[in-house]
């Protein structure tokens, strides 16, 4: 079935379709209400911590979107977070009567060619916010996919769609542990705001979080720099994850997308289903 222009309700075609991106920190969920000039459209989004699942309020929230039936879309960068996923859908299932259907998104779901060394091992979440950016894009314009979550990526599309692979580092949080974990003395700073931390730092926090902050900010700039010589085209670059207020202003031209990575997966979503 061709993807149209116009918005349908899918929730009058049968089941509520369900989105569910599992990140190493959160669980982002939302509904896909249709689609539009190729693209979902999403809508009652809903949040868990991947460590420590409210499974009230997640229950709430399915049986007011979904009374009753459901079908999951589960793209999953940490297993344990899928598993307790997966089985609050079943016992709310099991408890409430609510017709459920669920369906692991893979690599091989996804409309954009993968043309790493091992397509398979890419990040799930990294392969679909490239699919979502490559049809945002301007036609015959490369991509750039930064993500600013628990870890870092930079990501390239190709002006015909392949997905070239980019870089990964360390996050805000991952490093600030790493510091702790790897001295006798410095601690393990919590707490990293959007703004500009201050310079010097003129405590012991304030210096880590002074060299976090700046550092990732000039590492994402130059990876980005680096990304532009190496797809030597015109591109558009796309901005989601977490924490990505804090680089928001050292990119030029840059589109933000907080939703980039359900997205890709509500895409995949419609290839699965026929939509």
């Amino acid at each position: 079935m061709m993807l149209g222009d116009v918005s349908e309700d899918t929730s009058k075609r049968g089941r509520t379709k369900i989105l569910a991106d599992i990140g190493n920190s959160m669980v982002k969920l939302a509904v896909l209400s249709g689609v539009r000039q190729g693209m979902p459209c999403l809508k009652d989004r809903f949040n868990l911590n991947s460590h420590d699942f409210n499974c009230e309020g997640f229950e709430n929230w399915l049986m007011t979107v979904a009374p009753v039936s459901a079908e999951f879309y589960v793209a999953s960068v940490y297993e344990a977070a899928a598993a307790c996923l997966e089985t609050s859908i079943s016992a709310i299932s099991a408890t409430r009567n609510l017709s459920v259907q669920k369906q692991r998104v893979l690599f091989s779901h996804l409309p954009i060619e993968v043309t790493t060394e091992h397509p398979e091992h890419v990040g799930i979440d990294r392969l679909a916010a490239a699919t979502a950016a490559s049809r945002l894009a301007i036609p015959s314009h490369g991509a750039i996919v930064i993500d600013c979550g628990t870890a870092v990526s930079v990501d390239l599309v190709s002006p015909d769609g392949q997905f070239l692979g980019g870089a990964i580092l360390p996050g805000p949080s991952l490093l600030s542990r790493m510091l702790a974990d790897g001295t006798s003395l410095l601690p393990e700073v919590l707490s990293f705001g959007e703004a500009l931390p201050a310079m010097p730092g003129r405590s012991t926090n304030s210096a880590i979080v002074a060299g976090i902050g700046f550092g990732l900010r000039g590492a994402v700039c130059r990876l980005v720099a680096e990304a532009r010589r190496k797809i030597d085209a015109e591109v558009d670059v796309f901005l989601t994850g977490g924490w990505r207020a804090a680089v928001r202003g050292e990119i030029l031209s840059v589109q933000e997308f907080p939703d980039l990575v359900l997205s890709g997966i509500g895409i995949a979503a419609i290839e699965i289903s026929g939509l």
